[in-house]
């Protein structure tokens, strides 16, 4: 009786199939499926409109981020600005002003959303 070895990825077998792809272990890097000539533009843009001086400093500049990381659902924005923040010298209770008002934004524009939805479709349940 014949005996057949399992394929695997150091020896495939006999068999046509190819062996299995090793998995990604790490997460592509940011932007890689943005031409680079447009990562740079982007790059270039951050740069400019982040670090030039301005009438912000930089701790204003990181809250700002903070919150607009967080109103944007950036994951990866908010925890590098919040890192930042802790790197410049940011209190926790800045910090957390910062997610308090973002939360506040993002809290009305839902408000807002079911507003024009009531207007649009003349449902008003709790008017008084």
């Amino acid at each position: 009786m014949e005996r057949k070895e399992t394929p695997t990825a150091d020896n495939p077998g006999t068999d046509k199939e190819e062996a299995p792809k090793a998995k990604r272990t790490r997460s592509p890097g940011s932007m890689s499926m943005i031409e680079p000539r447009f990562r740079n533009i982007y790059k270039q843009f951050y740069k400019e409109s982040y670090f030039t001086p301005t009438t912000l400093d930089l701790k204003t500049k990181e809250l700002i981020a903070i919150g607009a990381s967080l109103v944007a659902k950036c994951e990866g924005c908010l925890e590098g600005h919040i890192k930042k923040a802790v790197e410049l010298g940011l209190t926790k209770q800045e910090i957390s002003d910062a997610l308090v008002i973002a939360i506040g934004i993002a809290a009305a524009g839902v408000v807002d959303m079911s507003d024009r939805a009531a207007i649009k479709l003349d449902l008003h349940h709790f008017e008084e």
